[in-house]
This record gives structure tokens, C-alpha cells and sequence, in this order.
């Protein structure tokens, strides 16, 4: 069975696995009844399939399987050392395992971990160990200048090591911005010039953006693209300089995830909303945007997607892409496939939990 077969999602009630039969697409695996699971991910490296919980009043917890979701074990959840603060007088907890990102290939078991208050977290042993990202944590920003979006205290949902350089990583902050480390970790410095914040004081600042996601277009890493609070960004020099891309007039402007080609990194799909104010599907009519040419030119892909009286919205981690097959899951429980590139699309279901998370399982 081929990687575009096969669907994990992190949802609001569970771990589902999603398997393509024949023609159609039917749930094989549903695991974590009932608990909210931020992230899902398949690390090709291992071979395991990770996901964070977020049980609430439980806090946090970390589990893995060896076996696509057969069985799980749970391993302790990364925890901040005793005396750190998100401020002066605030202690830090972990609130959200908001990511799990693999490093590199020289790093077989090396795995991030983005989290609320805004700690990253590393594993350098598959999970029996983890420290803190002291680098970060003591960045000096990050007291002062760091601050919550949609979450109580800033936190990071997005991690980018670069595939020709370990030592250089990319973290995704809300609210914060984007930050860069080049000797793996032990110093950061923020890399948003061009970016605008149009919430703040000074909408040029260089700390205090909202980007909702970052991605990086594996064959050609030095273009990332980020969907951003205050619209769609991208650059061509490694994040040196940000260039906003938002379709003037159209669509293509506020939401929270992009997916960019593994080949082409001038080849990018976002799933629009209104705005900030109104998280929902533009005009009722829900669409997937894709550019061909580095943002200049974007074209609604709406075959097959639900074009009045929608209020879809998708979430940062919940658009994917295997090749030519697209897939993304909503707010409101429906999940969608397209196998060629997003020109049309299939109905997985309607009556999914919200989904927070869509991954391919990654080619080996």
C-alpha cells in the first residue's frame, strides 16, 4: 500500500487511521476514545507513530505505537524544570504538546517537541529522556516580548530542521514569530524582517508576529512559506526576508495551514477563512487555494467542497500532501482527498470529531 493511502488524524475524540480501499476510504484504526489529541505523526526514520493527548484536567500525556495503533505505550510527557518561569513570579507548566517533529536523518533519534509556554523541547533517545532547549528558553525576547494568541501564553507549533545542515532549525511561534537557531539549538535569533503585524504598535517589530504555520519546500529549502495572522508570507532566501503573498481581492489571505511541494517551492495550497474575527469558510463557500508561481497568481480549487451554508475552518496541522494527493480535515468534522492536486475533491465523511491534525504516512 502506498504512502498516499493511508491518513492519520489527530482529533477531538481519538487517534483514527484512515486507509484508502478500492475506491473508497474507511476508518481502520480509532484508538484514545474520547481525548483530544493535538498531533499525529508517523516518524519514517523509527517507524513509530507518535501522538500527544491533551486530557485537560489530566494535563498532558505522550504515547507511541509500534504497530500503526494496534497498541500503544505511554512514555512521561516532557515536563519544564522545576524553577522555570513564563515570566517573573509565573511558574511553567507544560499546557499543550502542541507538535512532534522529527530530526533529521544524522539524528535517527532525535525528536522536537513545540509546546505551551513556548519551550522546545528535544529528545535525543526516542523518548526516554528530555531536556529543555535552554537557548531558546533563556532567548532574551522571550520574557518580554513574547505573548499568547489563541493560547493563554505564547507557544510553538512549528519545527524546521534544515536537510542539508542539523544544526540549523526553525521554530514557528504564536506570538512571537519566527525564530533561528545554527549551531543546533544553543543560540536563537528571530528572522521575521518583512513580515507585518498589524496588531501591534509597530506592525514592522521584530518580535511579536503570529504565524500559524511554517513550511519549507523540501527540494529547494531555502523557499518557506508561512500562513500568517495578518496574511501569507514567503521567502526565497531562508527566511532572511518575508515577502507577503496574499491574493489581492481574493481569498487567499487569513487561515492557519499551507502546504507547500516537496519539488516546486514556488507551488503552495492554503485553506482560506474570513479573517480573525470570523473563522469561517469565505462567503459560506469552502475552498482550497493554490499558487503556481510563488504567490503572484493563486486559483480557488471548490470541486467537490461544499459551496453554501459551510462554516468549515482548518486548523494549522490539518492539511497534507503525498505526491499528487492532497487532504485536509475541519472544525466541523468533515474530511476531504483530492488525487490531483487539488483541482477536485472526495468527502471522506462528515461526521468526524473536529480535526486538529492530517499526516500522510511518509514514504521510507
Amino acid at each position: 500500500m502506498s504512502s498516499n493511502d493511508t491518513l492519520i488524524l489527530g482529533t477531538r475524540k481519538g487517534t483514527m487511521i484512515l486507509r484508502r480501499n478500492g475506491g473508497g476510504w474507511n476508518v481502520a484504526q480509532h484508538s484514545h476514545h474520547g481525548i483530544p489529541i493535538p498531533y499525529a505523526f508517523l516518524d519514517r526514520r523509527t517507524g513509530r507513530l507518535w501522538a500527544s493527548q491533551n486530557h485537560g484536567h489530566w494535563s498532558q500525556k505522550l504515547v507511541y505505537s509500534t504497530d500503526m495503533g494496534e497498541n500503544w505505550t505511554e512514555i512521561e510527557a516532557p515536563k519544564y524544570p522545576e524553577g522555570s518561569e513564563i515570566k517573573d513570579g509565573l511558574p511553567a507548566t507544560t499546557g499543550l504538546l502542541w507538535v512532534i517533529s522529527p530530526g533529521a536523518d544524522d539524528q535517527p533519534s532525535r525528536l522536537y517537541f513545540g509546546t505551551e509556554p513556548g519551550g522546545l523541547f528535544e529528545t535525543n533517545d526516542g523518548g526516554e529522556t528530555f531536556e529543555l532547549n535552554m537557548g531558546l528558553w533563556d532567548q532574551p525576547s522571550r520574557k518580554d516580548q513574547w505573548f499568547g494568541g489563541g493560547l493563554d501564553h505564547p507557544a510553538i507549533h512549528s519545527v524546521w530542521v534544515d536537510p542539508r545542515d542539523s544544526r540549523r532549525v526553525l521554530v514557528g511561534i504564536s506570538c512571537a514569530g519566527v525564530y533561528e537557531s545554527l549551531d543546533d539549538g544553543a543560540t536563537w535569533a528571530p528572522q521575521n524582517k518583512g513580515l507585518k503585524a498589524d496588531f501591534l504598535p509597530d506592525p514592522d517589530a521584530e518580535v511579536g508576529h503570529d504565524p500559524h504555520f511554517l513550511m519549507a519546500c523540501a527540494g529547494q529549502p531555502d523557499k518557506l512559506w508561512q500562513q500568517n495572522h495578518c496574511g501569507i508570507f514567503r521567502t526565497v532566501d531562508g527566511a532572511r526576508t518575508w515577502t507577503k503573498v496574499s491574493e489581492e481581492g481574493g481569498p487567499a489571505h487569513f487561515g492557519f495551514a499551507v502546504s507547500v511541494d516537496p519539488v516546486d517551492g514556488d507551488v503552495a495550497w492554503v485553506v482560506p477563512a474570513i479573517s480573525d474575527e470570523i473563522r469561517m469558510a469565505v462567503n459560506g463557500a469552502l475552498c482550497v487555494s493554490r499558487t503556481e508561481d510563488g504567490g503572484k497568481t493563486w486559483k480557488a480549487q471548490r470541486k467537490g467542497l461544499p459551496q453554501e451554508n459551510c462554516y468549515d475552518v482548518t486548523f494549522r496541522h490539518a492539511l497534507d500532501q503525498c505526491g499528487d494527493t492532497l487532504a485536509f480535515g475541519t472544525t466541523t468534522g468533515n474530511v476531504f482527498v483530492s488525487d490531483d492536486r487539488g483541482d477536485s475533491w472526495t468527502t471522506l465523511g462528515h461526521n468526524f470529531p473536529p480535526v486538529y491534525s492530517v499526516r500522510f504516512v511518509p514514504s521510507s
